[in-house]
């Protein structure tokens, strides 16, 4: 039963995803344009990331192990006194 409940509730979240272009609320408009902007910016061009906001990952792969560089500020813990 409860496999059910489960199985159930997450085809129910499953479903409730939208694949429609997304536009303003009714009544509402796009943010203005940012400073010296020569248009209103569209939501596809508003949801686009910019490299710094989303960088490509770096999938570089270590060959072999390599020791760890000597770290200052490992220190042990305090003792109590």
């Amino acid at each position: 039963m409860r496999r059910a409940v489960t199985l159930a509730l997450a085809l129910s979240l499953a479903a409730c995803g939208q694949n429609a272009p997304l536009k303003p609320a009714a009544g509402k408009t796009l943010p203005v344009a940012a400073y010296g902007a020569d248009a209103q910016a569209d939501a596809e061009a508003l949801l686009k990331t910019t490299p710094q906001a989303a960088p490509e990952r770096s999938v570089e792969l270590r060959k072999r192990s390599e020791d760890r560089a000597e770290d200052p500020f490992d220190l042990p813990p305090p003792e109590d006194k």
